[in-house]
């Protein structure tokens, strides 16, 4: 029976599915990140470099502040009669006359992309100076003493740690903890799970254990950062010879995805697994009588 136009269906809409969700699911988590970036960060800059200029703007004479900058007393009028007519609280026409000239300006600001982008670039060029001021040796140990006292806040204390040991993990100078993937009987005895050597465990659970103990992160399929850890002895622990992105492809796709084998009759190259080899069928002596027979047959005969 030949495929339907369903079949058709199911099988090419999987196809496209499979090829562009990993591209539309990337540009989505860039696009969030950017939003939180500009949202959190860039918009608070350009509303602060709002308020500077409309601060600034009165100080200079009336033939030159721009057209934006004047509000009538009719517009300062209608506004407070559109604040009554809403409930709201009452205020003074001094306030009024500010809150049109920031809406104004406001207005101004958003017809031009690269007013907006100034947020955006003064956050970067006060990062880049924040990690050039505090990467030498005064600047580290002036944060480590204004860290230290933050981290005494209570509330602050207790989530603080952890957002930072996440944030260094990710972004840091240093190695990711996931250096080293690792082979190792767990649940239970045969049955081999793959993870990653985290480092040294805690120095009573050596005592326990009679031996050195290692811990080793357990990652879970298909989201292979939320897992668990193991203590397990370090005599029991099998490196592997597989890098770590090759080992997240493995555990993200259920094992469907593993690493690139070497081609048939082709060297293996330095650092891939060596594949396994097909079971070897029984030799058949009688088509090769120039062939020595082996133990079994001169037995049997």
């Amino acid at each position: 029976m030949g495929k339907t136009f369903s079949d058709d269906f199911k099988r090419f809409f999987g196809r496209g599915l499979a090829i562009l969700l990993p591209t539309i699911v990337t540009l989505w988590i860039l696009w969030q990140a950017f939003s939180f970036v500009f949202t959190n960060v860039a918009a608070p800059i350009n509303r602060g470099l709002r308020i500077a200029v409309i601060e600034s703007i009165e100080f200079f004479p009336e033939n030159v502040q721009p057209e934006w900058y004047a509000v009538t007393p009719e517009q300062i009028a209608n506004r407070q009669q559109l604040r009554r007519d809403e409930s709201r609280l009452a205020i003074s026409d001094a306030m009024v006359e500010t809150i049109l000239r920031r809406e104004k300006f406001k207005n101004v600001w958003n017809d031009y992309w690269f007013l907006e982008a100034t947020g955006l670039l003064i956050a970067i060029i006060l990062i880049y100076l924040a990690g050039l001021l505090l990467g030498n040796f005064f600047g580290r140990r002036v944060y480590l003493r204004v860290e230290a006292l933050i981290a005494r806040v209570p509330g602050f204390k207790q989530v603080y740690p952890h957002v930072k040991q996440v944030v260094d993990l990710i972004l840091g100078e240093k190695k990711m903890a996931f250096s080293q993937a690792v082979l190792v009987e767990y649940p239970s005895s045969g049955i081999w799970t793959v993870g990653f050597l985290t480092g040294d465990s805690l120095r009573s659970i050596d005592e326990s254990a009679g031996a050195k103990v290692v811990s080793v992160f357990i990652p879970t399929s298909p989201t292979p950062f939320t897992g668990f850890v193991v203590n397990v002895r370090e005599d029991k622990v099998r490196r592997l010879d597989i890098s770590v992105e090759d080992t997240l492809r493995f555990v993200i796709t259920a094992g469907v995805l593993t690493p690139n084998m070497p081609a048939a009759g082709a060297s293996p190259t330095p650092g891939e697994p060596r594949p396994v080899p097909d079971a070897v069928e029984p030799a058949d002596t009688e088509s090769d009588p120039n062939k020595p027979a082996s133990d079994a047959d001169r037995r049997s005969a």
